[in-house]
Formats: structure tokens, C-alpha cells, sequence
């Protein structure tokens, strides 16, 4: 089975995570999944495998050499989006893309096209695994453990490829934060990983925003609207004064690169109550900590306008850079820089705007930056993988486990 093959069986497992049930794994049906995962790993001869009851999925492929290399690691999350329906995808692949528009469904008239995505010029000539357009793909990241289970399969056929000893894990809930919340760094026993979860072909990267999440629950009054001059306080209007004092410039729409935003995730409110919910973010540790305090700031400016705690904010840190835990290990960068090399794959460096389990788990011990999957427009109707992208993921794998035992 090809690691083409292996994706589109992958995607038809429906995976998605749920934030609201407390429990891991977050649903059932990722278990299903990490079941069927076991069983494969199982059938390609890999060795101490695990898998336990909250869905972690760790093996590993011995080491071929008689001199000690350090265990690294490859991981991958088994979940997808809760933002759309994984259920019943229906994968095809537009071979050699022309640059024009891609019809996903004619009925409802939903078109993938460069005009919006100019991202899919750079992929000209290549193969594009598409959606019918009403789910996601789920490349995210199930590119990654088709990646990861292939070039396992691809080393145990070359042995003349000498390597140390390979432990890779796939783990529920990532989507949700979650992923790496229960991951038995100690169990797993790697002295470093990738995650196989970035997006274009080339991207390594080992710099993830600081990320906190706010709830913001705001008290108002509610009397007779015919009697309430000077005695009503609409918590929906303080709301609107609240998000007013926010820099208009500093959303997700209006950032890119390194700078930082204010998220409005949702509001939901009436005349006595609303609540808001925001998500902070920046790459700069000290930046990130005054923007946690500018939402209490802005709080406490209008609590002192009406005289009363209307206000009242709820912080809570989701995970830190990774780089500080990373970059005295650069190292681990480098090998990866010269496996795309040596796979043919132009590197690049870049921050990622958004966190993934390495960034939680660099904290637990064990560095993990993160490498492409090869999928793009993650978790919506538009989503795309090219063929060409996850076959060349492979390569560096396999390149990187070639190359730590050269280096040792």
C-alpha cells in the first residue's frame, strides 16, 4: 500500500474531536480509529506497541545498527477539526492541475479556485487530492500518519538504510489542545520528535505563538425599559464598549508573520448576562503577557465607570513558544534542514501562527518541532493535499532517521 493508498483509507475514518465531553479520547470514533492503526502497525512488524485507554498510539521500529544512536520519535494526531464534518469524505485526486478553477460540487455551485486560494498556482503540474465540498479532508493530520506509517514500512524494506531506534505515536484531540494533555513523554521514551502536522511542503518549524484564552462575563440590570432611565445596564451594550476598546489593527485578519492578535471567538448574551470569548496570542513571551493584562485593563476601566464589578475576567495559558525549549538543542533543526535537502525539498523557516502538540510537549521534556504534512486550507470545504507534497514528506522521514544515525 502506498502512502497515497494509506490517506485516502485514513479519511474515511470520521475523527473529530469534541471539546464539550471531558473525556479521553474526546469521541468514540477516534478510538475506531487508533484500533484500526494498531492493527495495521501490528501486521507491518513494528514492536512495542501500545495503545491505551485514552487513545494513545505509540510503537517502534528497532534500530538496525550496533552502535547507540539516540531513540527520536515522529508523531501525528488522529483527530480532525471539529470546525466541519469529517464524516463520509469523499476524496478524488485532479491529476496534473492546470491553474484553473476546480468544480468540488456543481450542484451547489462550490468552486475551489486560485482566485481565492493563489496558493494553488504554486502546485501547477502536480496532483491534488480535493473534497466533494461538503466536508473537510482531513490532512490534517492524517497526511502526517500516512507519512509516518509509510516511511516505517519503506525503512523495514531497505535495511541498507541504517538507522537507530524510531518510536512514533499518534494521539487524540490535538484540534482541541488537548493532544499532548495526557502524552506519557517518559512511556514514549524518545530523546527528541517531529510532529508531522505543518502545512506546505518544506515548512519546519520550531516557533509557535504564546497562547492564552479569556472568557469575559459581564453583569448588567434589567428593569422596565419604560422605567429605566438611569437604572438599566444592558450587559450586550457594555459588551460592545468592552470589544471597542480593543486595537481594531490587532485581529487575525489584520496580522500576519510575528505580530500578535486578539481573538473574538464568540458572545452570547441578553440584557443581564453575556459572556465573550477571546483567544491572545503573540510569539514574544513579554508581549504576550501584556496583552493578558490589557484585557484586564480594559475591564477594570469600565468596572470603574459604572461603580460596580460588572466585569470579571477569566485567563488561562494554553501553551508557550516552543523555541526556548528547542533552541539549545538546534541540532535537531539542522538534521531536519539537511533531510529536505538531501529529499529534494527547499526548506522553510517560518513561526507557526498557531500551536501544535510539540509546542506542549517541547514542555514536558520532549523537543518537538514540527515538520510539513503537505495538506493546505485546513479544517474547511476547500481543503487540498497534493500527492506530490506527502510523498515527499516520506522522504524526509526516512532522510532524518538516516541522518541522526550518521551523525552519531
Amino acid at each position: 500500500m502506498t502512502e497515497i493508498e494509506r490517506f485516502l483509507k485514513y479519511v474515511t475514518f470520521d475523527t473529530q474531536s469534541d471539546e464539550s465531553t471531558g473525556v479521553t479520547p474526546s469521541t468514540e470514533k477516534q478510538m475506531i480509529f487508533a484500533n484500526y492503526l494498531k492493527k495495521e502497525l501490528e501486521e507491518i512488524g513494528l514492536e512495542e506497541i501500545t495503545l491505551d485507554e485514552n487513545g494513545y498510539l505509540f510503537a517502534t521500529l528497532p534500530s538496525n545498527i550496533e552502535h547507540d544512536v539516540p531513540t527520536i520519535g515522529f508523531i501525528s494526531h488522529m483527530d480532525t477539526s471539529p470546525d466541519m464534518s469529517g464524516a463520509n469524505v469523499k476524496p478524488r485526486i485532479v491529476e496534473n492541475y492546470d491553474g484553473s478553477d476546480i468544480v468540488l460540487c456543481s450542484t451547489d455551485n462550490i468552486v475551489l479556485s486560485p482566485s481565492q486560494f493563489p496558493e494553488l498556482l504554486d502546485h501547477k503540474g502536480e496532483d491534488l487530492i480535493v473534497t466533494d465540498g461538503h466536508t473537510l479532508l482531513g490532512a490534517d493530520d492524517k497526511a502526517g500518519i500516512a507519512e509516518i506509517v509509510s516511511a516505517m514500512v519503506y525503512l523495514k524494506e531497505h535495511p541498507e538504510i541504517k538507522h537507530g531506534r524510531i518510536r512514533i505515536g499518534f494521539n487524540p484531540d490535538e484540534e482541541i489542545g488537548l493532544g499532548a494533555h495526557k502524552f506519557d513523554v517518559e512511556a514514549f521514551g524518545a530523546k527528541w520528535a517531529y510532529t508531522m502536522d505543518g502545512g506546505e511542503v518544506g515548512e519546519l518549524e520550531f516557533e509557535n505563538f504564546n497562547a492564552a484564552a479569556a472568557k469575559v462575563n459581564i453583569s448588567g440590570r434589567n428593569v422596565h425599559p419604560g422605567y429605566a432611565k438611569n437604572k438599566m445596564i444592558n450587559s450586550m451594550l457594555v459588551a460592545n464598549e468592552f470589544m471597542s476598546l480593543f486595537p481594531a489593527d490587532e485581529t487575525p485578519s489584520t496580522t500576519t508573520g510575528y505580530e500578535g492578535f486578539y481573538h473574538l471567538i464568540s458572545m452570547n448574551g441578553e440584557v443581564e448576562h453575556t459572556e465573550l470569548s477571546y483567544i491572545i496570542r503573540d510569539h514574544d513571551r513579554k508581549i504576550f503577557e501584556q496583552r493578558k493584562e490589557f484585557v484586564k485593563q480594559c475591564a477594570d476601566k469600565l468596572n470603574d465607570k459604572y461603580g460596580s464589578e460588572l466585569l470579571k475576567v477569566e485567563l488561562k495559558d494554553q501553551y508557550y513558544n516552543m523555541r526556548q525549549e528547542v533552541e539549545p538543542l538546534m541540532h535537531i533543526i539542522d538534521i531536519a534542514f539537511g533531510a529536505m535537502k538531501e529529499a529534494g525539498v527547499e526548506p522553510r523557516v517560518k513561526a507557526i501562527r498557531g500551536g501544535t502538540d510539540g509546542a506542549q510537549l517541547s514542555f514536558k521534556g520532549l523537543p518537538c518541532p514540527n515538520i510539513f504534512a503537505g495538506g493546505l486550507n485546513f479544517h474547511g470545504r476547500y481543503e487540498f493535499a497534493p500527492v506530490q507534497s506527502i510523498e515527499k514528506a516520506v522522504k524526509v522521514i526516512v532522510k532524518i532517521a538516516e541522518l541522526t544515525a550518521h551523525r552519531y
